[in-house]
């Protein structure tokens, strides 16, 4: 249960707003939207060694964001 404490004088705006963002840093929608496909572990693995690629060539200054 996420729980967001608010000042006296804040206005609803600014409670969304906080429970927003503590609500994406659970990883719930995430998760869901994971198991709502099925991905071969092989293709998983492939997708990662592509993304450490990427960021290996950001780091050397290959490519320039």
């Amino acid at each position: 249960m996420l729980i967001v404490q608010i000042k006296e004088g804040d206005n609803i705006e600014k409670a969304l707003k906080k429970y927003k963002k503590k609500f994406e840093k659970t990883g719930v929608v995430k998760e869901l939207r994971n198991r709502t496909k099925f991905t071969k572990p092989s293709i998983r693995r492939r997708e990662t060694v592509i993304k450490a690629a990427y960021r290996q060539k950001l780091q050397n200054g290959l490519i320039e964001k």
